[in-house]
């Protein structure tokens, strides 16, 4: 009889034991879990605007179907993308059916080139977004300043990321490429209106900068903005020896101090890696500018 309560005893021990260890082993995966990252995937990438004299095999009739194979190949959850048309933007569009974008050219409407945002419409939903220029009036449609002949924009969408039931704001631009001052003017109209925006809520800015990471455009966003650079800041770089401007005949992509295509985070973001994408094709590359994607992870 001792032995048969003895038995049941321990069996009723071990069940208890076990029962609690379960319940440890449970509460501490749901920490985990509730402590764990959100990881996303975010990509800048200069299109190269369509035309008619760039040769064969870079034409963009041509140069579609690798474009959407890179970021097929990347599967970025958001990017921007800078110079293309409204043709190109169609395109792209009709080239990636999970994703949906928001745009509008420089010149208003459909025209001119745009800094259109493509995000994963499954994951990400835009709760308000607006453009502006840069200049020194930059509520006015397609308005220059600071010597550049052609208009600059941004384009700023804040989403509500469905993952993790939080906001993002996403900002997207194209620097001039001939003028100085108009990207340092830029880029301090850029830090300006930043501050209009929720400061609880992280940001990722995407571009074509024009400029190299010495720069003072660049100084500019990270010294005296809010940024960090996500090249400087990520545990682990790709192609750090590239620069992101290839013309299509420059492997190097100019070396890394020409690495004028950025992703931008406010400093609460974290970057596990970035890289520059070399892709080519049978000497065809996606466009005249590498790619950059970042793997980061939000707070």
């Amino acid at each position: 009889m001792k032995g048969i309560v003895r038995s049941f005893f321990l069996w009723s021990f071990s069940i208890l034991l076990m029962g609690s260890l379960f319940l440890f082993s449970t509460e501490a995966f749901a920490s985990e879990k509730s402590s764990t990252k959100t990881d996303l995937t975010a990509m800048t990438f200069n299109l190269r605007y369509m035309n008619n004299f760039d040769p064969s095999p870079h034409t963009w009739e041509e140069r579609r179907s690798t474009v959407r194979q890179v970021i097929r190949k990347e599967q970025p959850d958001i990017f921007g993308t800078q110079e293309a048309v409204y043709q190109q933007v169609k395109d792209v569009d009709n080239d990636l059916p999970n994703y949906d974008w928001i745009g509008l050219g420089r010149e208003g409407g459909d025209k001119g080139e745009f800094m259109a945002v493509y995000y994963d419409e499954t994951r990400f939903t835009p709760l308000e977004y607006d453009h502006y220029w840069l200049s020194d009036t930059p509520e006015v449609i397609g308005s220059t300043s600071w010597g550049n002949t052609i208009p600059r924009m941004v384009t700023w969408v804040k989403f509500l990321d469905t993952k993790t039931d939080k906001p993002l704001y996403f900002v997207n631009t194209h620097f001039d490429h001939i003028s100085t001052e108009a990207r340092e003017k830029s880029a301090e109209l850029i830090t300006e209106k930043i501050e209009e925006f929720d400061p609880d809520v992280p940001i990722i800015v995407t571009g074509d900068f024009n400029a190299g990471p010495n720069s003072e455009p660049h100084r500019i966003l990270t010294e005296q903005g809010p940024f960090v650079d996500t090249w400087a800041t990520a545990q682990t770089r790709i192609n750090e020896h590239l620069g992101t401007f290839n013309g299509f005949d420059n492997p190097s992509g100019g070396g890394a101090d020409n690495r004028i295509d950025w992703i931008l985070s406010s400093e609460d973001v974290t970057t596990e890696t970035t890289a520059i994408v070399d892709y080519q094709k049978n000497g065809q590359y996606p466009s005249d500018h590498y790619p950059v994607v970042a793997d980061i992870d939000l707070p």
